[in-house]
């Protein structure tokens, strides 16, 4: 009979139940994402009705019958499809879940199947009973944008104020423990409070020992997926611990699969959307759309930067050199100037300094060919917005992975190719998780394979607006 401190933990509880205290503790790290996400989407909503009933005042009126009473200024109507809404956020993991809370594009969706199903439900109570088109069309899309855009602003606020640190216990082979310490130890968010070898995940000393250590997340990297499934999984779930895979690219694959078994065998089928390839073409269009409004907002910054740079040193304006695009492509990349004249010509003098961990990337932290007003363009990622002629060019996006030197690719192992079958970003996962900081370049390249395996329009947006939480605070450009 086994006494040991795993099996008294597990002792007639089914795995899978939750206990009270695991409840409170969950409850306790997200109740103020919750409150905050709550508000935003309730004002949202219900600036989106005000509105709409402001601006209908001048057609139809709604139908007495869908009046409902009042409250608030609001007819009923619109608080009945509030309430729903945001039911229909809960369950969908919009304010509790972490991989959920920040898919803006997943509110937009519910917003609009909310008003869909309002519109279907009234049609077959009372066709005649239907909404004045002004007033459904005006809240329904007034609904989805400011929904989106107050949990936008809200992932901003909430991001500044969740830096405080976070208890890591670790699970990896021999050979990676201290790689992945030293990764972990560079961010100041995280704290290491213990690691284990993957091969003791199941072993109730090991899950014993994360219970004990007050860890919040667990980062693990292969782990015996058997020995995962029917144990660490749910020991950290029930205690209210996150946990954290490193995947193969394989497993980055299983995410896109539905579960299904089908001749008694477990699978995971995956499958082309319904409406595949509308949403690459939509990210070419929004591609387009910010790339011009850039431009065109942009433009009295890009006279005063230009100014500048003529003022503070001898040279042209930008600075224009060959990259890697899409299939291997070379093309022109545009840069505001940052560095002397001669700066390509001094960088192989400066070789030996290489600061970046393999070679395949030239950083100096340093570096003496920038100017000094280069070092702030630098800093806030000014130099970076000629880009946007590129992107309105078709040569780049706004987000996918950095287009880099032809000196770079020269030393690419051959599966770091596969970033090139994607159209180059002016932003990207890997200069939001950690820019300048990241020292190896397979570490980068691994984003690069991520963010493929994973694309979404909402991963895109995540993207951007981290890149704009990152270049306001200033962090890890040099």
């Amino acid at each position: 009979m086994d006494s040991s401190p795993g099996a008294a933990y597990q002792k007639a509880i089914d795995i899978r139940a939750s206990r009270g205290r695991d409840r409170h503790k969950i409850l306790r790290g997200r109740w103020h994402r919750m409150v905050v996400l709550l508000l935003g989407d309730v004002l949202a909503l219900a600036i989106a009705g005000r509105v709409a009933s402001h601006l209908n005042q001048f057609y139809s009126p709604l139908p007495p019958p869908l009046v409902l009473g009042n409250w608030l200024g609001l007819p009923g109507l619109f608080w009945i499809l509030m309430l729903v809404t945001l039911l229909l956020f809960a369950h969908s993991g919009l304010y509790g879940s972490s991989s959920q809370w920040k898919n803006y594009v997943r509110s937009g969706q519910l917003v609009s199947a909310v008003y869909l199903l309002a519109l279907i439900l009234g049609y077959f109570y009372d066709p005649k009973l239907a909404p004045p088109r002004s007033l459904f069309m005006t809240a329904w899309f007034g609904s989805v944008g400011l929904v989106i855009t107050f949990r936008l602003l809200a992932s901003l606020a909430l991001k500044q104020f969740e830096q405080a640190q976070t208890n890591v216990f670790l699970l990896a082979p021999a050979e990676r423990l201290p790689t992945l310490a030293q990764v972990l130890k560079r961010r100041s968010r995280y704290n290491i409070v213990g690691a284990a070898l993957a091969s003791t995940t199941s072993t109730a000393a090991t899950i014993q020992a994360i219970l004990n250590s007050g860890a919040q997340e667990v980062l693990a990297e292969s782990l015996p997926q058997t020995e995962l499934a029917s144990g660490l999984y749910w020991q950290l779930r029930r205690a209210g611990i996150t946990l954290r895979l490193i995947p193969s690219s394989v497993e980055m694959l299983h995410r896109r699969g539905v579960p299904e078994v089908i001749a008694g065998i477990p699978t995971l089928r995956v499958e082309p959307t319904l409406l595949g390839g509308w949403d690459y073409r939509l990210k070419r269009w929004l591609d387009w759309l910010g790339a011009f409004v850039g431009l065109v907002v942009l433009s009295p910054l890009f006279l005063v930067v230009a100014i500048a740079i003529k003022l503070s040193s001898p040279g042209a304006v930008f600075f224009c050199q060959e990259r890697m695009g899409l299939h291997g492509r070379v093309f022109q990349m545009w840069k505001f100037r940052t560095m002397i004249p001669e700066a390509e010509a001094l960088q192989a003098g400066l070789e030996q300094q290489n600061e970046a961990g393999d070679g395949v990337m030239f950083k100096i932290r340093h570096d003496p060919r920038i100017t000094a007003i280069g070092r702030f363009l630098r800093q806030t990622s000014i130099d970076e917005l000629p880009q946007l002629l590129n992107v309105l060019l078709g040569q780049m996006s706004l987000v996918g992975p950095r287009p880099l030197p032809l000196r770079d690719v020269e030393r690419f192992d051959p599966w770091h190719h596969t970033r090139h079958q994607v159209l180059p970003g002016i932003t990207g996962l890997w200069q939001v998780s950690g820019r300048s900081s990241v020292d190896a370049f397979n570490d980068a390249a691994r984003l690069d394979l991520y963010y493929i395996d994973n694309w979404s329009l909402n991963l895109d947006l995540e993207i951007l607006l981290e890149t704009c939480r990152i270049v306001f605070c200033g962090k890890g450009a040099y």
